[in-house]
C-alpha cells in the first residue's frame, strides 16, 4: 500500500468540498480519478501532494515516496530558458557535474600532485562523485530530455525560448515534460491532455503504461482512460467510489451498481413503511386500553429503537442534471454546404497546407483532425471568410446560417455577469433568459457571476447557450470537449447526433470523433487528405500507407542483397545444380532500373497530375459535384502513385 485515505473530509470556507472520501491505493497501479467539474478533484490532489491538510480524517503516504503534481498553473523565474525548466528535474547529477570539472581543474593545475594528502583527497571526492553521477544518469540526461520533450511535441527550437513568453497550453507541456523526467514514485496528473496533439497523446499512453511508479490522473478523457487506467475512482456528493477496471468496465459497473441500489432502496423503504405501521398500530392498541397498556408502549419504544439504529440506504439519482443542449436549425442548406477548391496557406517560408479539395454535404459530420500548429484553425478561418488563402478558394452554401464556437479562453476583463452576457447575446427578457441558462446549469446566483470569474467549462456551456439560440445550420466547433466534464461531453454528443444540419469540429478526442464523425478531414505534415470514417478506421488506413510505403522502401535493398549474394556465390556452388536437369537453384535477379526509366516514369505521373488539376479548375467541372469528385479521386491516386515513384527512386539511389 502506498496510500491510504480514510473517511477524509476538507472544507473550502463554509463549503463542505470532501464528506467522507475513503480508498487505498498499492504501488505502480495506474488509477483515474473522475467526476463532475467541482465535486474536489483538485482538492485531493492537493491533499495527497502535500499543499493542503484534510480537516478531518487520516491520509496515510508510505515514507520516502516522492510525489509529483502536474500544477494547472506553471511558474518560472523570467528569465528561466524552456531547457533550464526542463533540466530542473536533473538539478542534483548537473551540480555533481559542476563539481567533477572543478575537480578536474584543480588536478590538472601546476603543481597539484605535490601534495599526496591533498592530491587524495581531491582523487577520492572525484571518483565518488563519478559514481554518483553515473548511478544517477548523469550521462544520459541530453538523451532523456530529448526522448520526452519530442514525444511531447517540444521542438529543439523552443529550447532558448523564455518560459515566461509561452502560451498557458505551451506551459503546461512543457511542465508535464519536467515532471516525467523527474520520474517521482506517485505521478499525479491533472488534464494532462488539454493541451496535447494526437500524436502526443499516444505518445504519453504508451509511456504511462510503462511507467514504474503510481500514476493517478484526472481526466474527461474517455480513450486516455480506457488505454492507461486500471482502476476508477469517482468522486459524488463528497464520497468516494472505486471500480476495479478501466472507464468503459465503470460504466457498465456503474449502471449496475444503481440498479441494485435502487433495488435495496426500494425494498428497505418497504420495510422501513411496515415498520412505521407498525408502531403506530402499538400505540394505539396501547392507549386503546382501560386503563393503557404499557406493554404495548414498550414494544412500540423498542421497535422506533431500531428503526432509528437502522443504518439507510441513500436513495440512488439514476440520471444527474446535465446541460441540455438541444441543436435545432431554422431552415436548411443546400445540398453542398462547403466547397474547398485547391485552397493553400502559408505564413512566410511554412507552408501549413496546399491542394486542400473536398466537398462537405448536407448533413454530413467532419472532424479536423491533425497536429498542434498544423492550420487546423487556420482552415476554419479561411472557410468562415475571417483569412484569405494565398491560391484556390472557398464556397458557403448560399442558405448557410454558421454557428462558430471559437476555442477561446474565458476573458480577463470580463466585468458583465452571466445573465447579462446572455441577454445581450441571445436578446431575451431576463426571465426567459433566466430559463434557458438554468438549461445549461447556471442556478440562482451563480447567473450573476462575472464572466471572468468563470472556469473553462462554464465558460464553454455559456457559449453553448447562446450558440443554441442562433438556431444554425452549418456547426464550425474548435475543440469544442475542451474543460467540459464527461456528462457535459455527452450531452454534446447527444445533440449532435440528434442535430439535423451539418457539423465541422477540429477535436483531439479520440471517443468523441469515434462517435460522432462519420468523415475525417486531416492535416498531416503540409498535406490535406479526407477519409470515409472514424478515427479507428484512419488510424488503420494510416497503419497501411506505413506498412506499405516501408515494404516499397525496402524491396530495393533487399533486391540488391540478393543479386550482391548471388554474384559471390562461387562457381563449384552451381555445379550440382546444372548437373540436376541443367536448372539453376539461383533465380534471377532483377536488375536496377536506370535512372532515366524512374525519371521518365515521374515526369509521366506529374503531367497525369498537372491534367487532373487543370480539368479540376474547369468551370464545367467545378459546377458538376459528381464529376469535381471523380476527379479528386483520380487526383489522390495520381499523388499517391508520384509519391511512391519518388520513394522507389531514392531507394535505389541511396543503395
Amino acid at each position: 500500500m502506498i496510500i491510504s485515505c480514510q473517511n477524509i473530509q476538507k472544507y473550502h470556507g463554509a463549503q463542505l468540498v470532501l464528506s467522507d472520501v475513503t480508498f487505498d491505493i498499492r504501488q505502480g497501479e495506474k488509477i483515474g480519478l473522475i467526476g463532475r467539474n467541482g465535486t474536489g478533484k483538485t482538492t485531493l490532489f492537493h491533499l495527497l501532494s502535500g499543499e493542503e491538510r484534510p480537516d478531518r480524517g487520516q491520509l496515510s503516504i508510505r515514507r520516502g515516496s516522492v510525489i509529483g503534481l502536474l500544477a494547472q498553473i506553471q511558474e518560472a523565474d523570467d528569465n528561466e530558458t524552456v531547457y533550464a525548466v526542463l533540466q530542473r528535474s536533473f538539478a542534483e547529477p548537473l551540480a555533481w557535474q559542476c563539481r567533477l570539472r572543478e575537480l578536474e581543474q584543480e588536478m590538472s593545475a601546476p603543481g597539484a600532485g605535490e601534495d599526496e594528502r591533498a592530491w587524495d583527497r581531491l582523487l577520492k571526492e572525484y571518483g565518488t562523485l563519478q559514481e554518483k553521477f553515473e548511478a544517477a544518469g548523469g550521462y544520459e540526461i541530453e538523451a532523456s530530455i530529448q526522448r520526452i520533450a519530442n514525444g511531447l511535441g517540444i521542438g529543439n527550437d523552443q529550447y532558448d525560448r523564455r518560459f515566461a513568453s509561452l502560451s498557458g497550453g505551451e506551459k503546461t507541456k512543457v511542465g508535464l515534460a519536467e515532471l516525467l523526467l523527474r520520474r517521482p514514485d506517485i505521478l499525479l496528473l491533472d488534464e494532462p491532455t488539454n493541451h496535447l496533439d494526437m500524436e502526443a497523446i499516444e505518445w504519453l499512453e504508451q509511456f504511462l503504461q510503462t511507467y514504474d511508479g503510481t500514476v493517478l490522473v484526472i481526466s474527461h478523457d474517455r480513450y486516455f482512460l480506457d488505454a492507461v487506467v486500471k482502476k476508477v475512482i469517482e468522486l459524488e456528493d463528497g464520497e468516494a467510489s472505486t471500480f476495479h477496471t478501466n472507464y468503459s468496465g465503470y460504466q457498465v459497473e456503474k449502471e449496475a451498481r444503481l440498479l441494485q441500489q435502487f433495488a435495496d432502496y426500494q425494498e428497505q423503504q418497504k420495510k422501513i413503511k411496515q415498520m412505521q405501521e407498525s408502531i403506530k398500530r402499538l400505540i394505539e392498541w396501547g392507549n386503546r386500553s382501560n386503563p393503557p397498556n404499557p406493554s404495548f408502549h414498550r414494544r412500540a419504544a423498542s421497535m422506533q429503537k431500531a428503526l432509528d439504529r437502522m443504518v439507510k440506504v441513500k436513495r440512488p439519482i439514476l440520471e444527474r442534471k446535465s446541460m441540455d443542449l438541444q441543436l435545432q436549425q431554422e431552415d436548411r442548406t443546400g445540398n453542398q454546404v462547403v466547397i474547398l477548391d485547391r485552397i493553400s496557406k502559408a505564413y512566410g517560408s511554412r507552408q501549413l497546407f496546399s491542394g486542400a479539395s473536398d466537398i462537405l454535404r448536407y448533413g454530413e459530420t467532419t472532424a479536423l483532425i491533425g497536429g498542434n500548429g498544423a492550420g487546423k484553425s487556420t482552415l476554419l478561418k479561411i472557410i468562415l471568410g475571417q483569412e484569405a488563402p494565398d491560391s484556390g478558394s472557398c464556397t458557403l452554401a448560399s442558405r448557410a446560417v454558421v454557428g462558430y464556437l471559437a476555442q477561446e479562453a474565458v476573458p480577463e476583463e470580463g466585468r458583465q455577469s452571466v445573465l447579462k452576457y446572455f441577454r445581450e447575446e441571445a436578446g431575451l427578457e431576463e426571465g426567459e433568459a433566466r430559463g434557458q441558462l438554468a438549461r445549461f446549469l447556471f442556478y440562482g446566483s451563480d447567473v450573476f457571476k462575472s464572466i471572468a470569474n468563470l472556469s473553462g467549462g462554464e465558460w464553454t456551456r455559456l457559449r453553448f447557450a447562446v450558440l443554441m439560440h442562433r438556431r444554425p445550420n452549418l456547426l464550425i466547433l474548435d475543440e469544442p470537449t475542451n474543460h467540459l466534464d464527461i456528462d457535459s461531453r455527452e450531452a454534446l454528443e447527444e445533440a449532435l447526433e440528434e442535430f439535423p444540419g451539418t457539423v465541422l469540429a477540429v477535436s483531439h478526442d479520440r471517443y468523441f470523433i469515434n462517435r460522432c464523425f462519420g468523415k475525417l478531414w486531416s492535416i498531416d505534415h503540409g498535406r490535406f487528405s479526407a477519409f470515409s470514417g472514424n478515427y479507428e478506421y484512419y488510424k488503420e488506413k494510416q497503419a497501411e500507407r506505413a506498412a506499405q510505403v516501408q515494404q516499397q522502401a525496402a524491396a530495393p535493398a533487399s533486391a540488391a542483397s540478393a543479386a550482391g549474394s548471388t554474384r559471390s556465390r562461387p562457381a563449384a556452388s552451381k555445379a550440382p545444380a546444372l548437373q540436376n536437369g541443367g536448372i539453376t537453384a539461383a533465380a534471377p535477379s532483377r536488375k536496377p532500373r536506370p535512372a532515366a526509366a524512374w525519371e521518365q516514369d515521374i515526369a509521366a505521373a506529374e503531367s497525369q497530375l498537372a491534367e487532373i488539376d487543370a480539368q479540376m479548375m474547369d468551370p464545367q467541372a467545378a459546377s458538376d459535384a459528381q464529376r469535381l469528385a471523380e476527379l479528386h479521386a483520380a487526383r489522390e491516386d495520381a499523388q499517391q502513385r508520384l509519391d511512391e515513384l519518388y520513394s522507389g527512386w531514392l531507394s535505389e539511389t541511396e543503395s
